[in-house]
């Protein structure tokens, strides 16, 4: 027999979550979370689960059907959108400004279809002539992906004229949303996104773990379409459509994860309390007093004001600071996370979120004050 490990309770300091996810969680939504379990397939759980399916389709503006919380994080909501949609052979045009675009280029190939890529420098938004000459250039092209809030520059792109563009040239179009949903104006139906998704740690401050989906009409069209089953077995949107529809008898797909979606549920209601509108300007209002403070401290931003995300700020780390030694004192002495440089702002770059809740004037206060000191 082996021994038992010798363990004690886990219990975590109280930090101020500012780098790029998880986000601080409301109080309410880690309350919720600890209600009692019940079956998730509950007549009460189901009730839930349709007041928790049109709290997503407001936090989308969309009035998608087939608008779901995919039973994990926003990586798999990546993946839910790429191989339900895509299959071997397609031709997919991948707008790449970041880390996570890249991904979007890796989905598409090991589903076995063809990536065109549309580099755009790191942070800037995705350059709409360029998508246009790559559409016009692949006339067979099935897809337009891209990401709307690149979280690893900070860098927010026009996703309702790329979306047109793709309408105009008979694409789909597959949104990251990762960072931008609840923290900047986004509009599915208004702005004709065909699949999007996001995650429930960023702006909607959840708990880590699940990932709001939303399919179009034309996109269920083409997942009904297949000639090929879809790649994976628990993504597979047929499959779980009887578990979220709301005719009749659910079927069983998977074990929910019942005590997440009660947080989800609870952070949604949140926002729809706020108002979407009141949580894109408080998010921007948070932003400004950040940008004030960090000015005066001589850190500049990575991304032009024009296209500058509010709740992820990526600032250039000051000549002659050590990166991890800065984050390490934060982190030890003031109980503040901020978020390292990805990709090819590595250690050039810190990323500073101000995402849902940890968007609030004491924790932009915190963090000046902190760097301040820590700079000095």
């Amino acid at each position: 027999m082996i021994a038992a490990p010798q363990t004690q309770a886990f219990n975590p300091p109280r930090r101020i979550l500012m780098g790029p996810g998880p986000s601080d969680i409301y109080p309410e939504v880690l309350a919720a979370q600890s209600r009692p379990t019940v079956g998730h397939l509950d007549p009460l759980f189901i009730g839930m689960m349709d007041e928790l399916k049109a709290l997503i389709q407001y936090a989308f503006q969309t009035q998608n059907q087939m608008t779901i919380a995919v039973s994990a994080p926003g990586s798999a909501g990546m993946e839910t959108c790429f191989v339900n949609l895509v299959e071997p052979g397609e031709k997919v045009i991948v707008c790449r400004n970041g880390v996570f675009g890249e991904r979007m280029r890796q989905n598409v190939e090991r589903i076995g279809a063809t990536a065109v890529i549309v580099d755009t420098p790191w942070g800037e938004p995705v350059n709409v002539d360029d998508v246009k000459q790559a559409l016009e250039a692949h006339p067979d092209a099935k897809f337009l992906a891209f990401v709307h809030a690149e979280t690893s520059t900070g860098a927010v792109s026009d996703a309702k004229t790329l979306c047109a563009l793709a309408k105009e040239h008979g694409c789909l179009s597959i949104v990251d949303a990762v960072t931008s949903l609840g923290g900047v104006e986004l509009l599915v139906d208004e702005w004709g996104i065909d699949a999007i998704y996001s995650g429930s740690q960023k702006c909607l401050s959840c708990v880590p773990g699940l990932s709001p989906v939303s399919f179009s009409e034309a996109a269920v069209a083409k997942l009904k379409a297949r000639k090929t089953p879809v790649q994976s077995w628990f993504l597979d949107q047929s499959l779980v459509m009887g578990y979220w529809s709301g005719n009749g008898k659910r079927s069983y797909h998977h074990t929910a994860p019942v005590n997440a979606l009660y947080a989800l549920h609870e952070s949604l209601r949140k926002l729809a309390d706020e108002g979407l509108e009141n949580a894109w300007q408080r998010h921007q209002q948070m932003h400004q007093l950040l940008k004030a403070g960090l000015e005066k401290l001589g850190i500049k931003f990575v991304v032009a004001e024009a296209s500058r995300l509010p709740q992820l700020n990526a600032v250039y780390i000051p000549d002659g600071v050590d990166d991890a030694a800065v984050r390490n004192r934060l982190l030890n002495e003031y109980n503040l996370e901020i978020g390292a440089g990805l990709g090819d702002l590595a250690g050039k770059a810190w990323r500073i979120g101000l995402m849902g809740y940890g968007a609030r004037r004491e924790n932009v206060a915190l963090c000046l004050r902190a760097l301040e000191e820590v700079l000095s």
